[in-house]
């Protein structure tokens, strides 16, 4: 299933597989995000499979939330490859 992403307001939700071939629809649906918005959510509860470029972009968003001083939260339980690496990066 290739990524459908869908929002309203500052809720974004994100359907099918994040990978290598979906990684430009995440890029362009979120360039430059937070210079837009002070917080977002994205759920990640219908994420069937996420490969390293999905994590890494994932990862990216996140990164640029934090230097610019906004707020992200990534629900659900979509993707354990996903919490897998937050969960390595805040214990190394």
């Amino acid at each position: 299933m290739n990524l459908k992403i869908t929002h309203s307001n500052n809720f974004f939700k994100l359907k099918g597989i994040l990978d290598r071939n979906s990684l430009g629809l995440f890029k362009q649906e979120f360039y430059h995000i937070f210079d837009h918005v002070n917080s977002l959510t994205v759920s990640i509860e219908e994420v069937e499979w996420m490969d390293r470029f999905g994590v890494q972009a994932m990862t990216e968003l996140h990164n640029e939330a934090i230097s610019k001083n906004k707020k992200l939260s990534i629900i659900g339980l979509g993707c354990k490859d996903l919490y897998e690496h937050f969960k390595y990066q805040t214990t190394a």
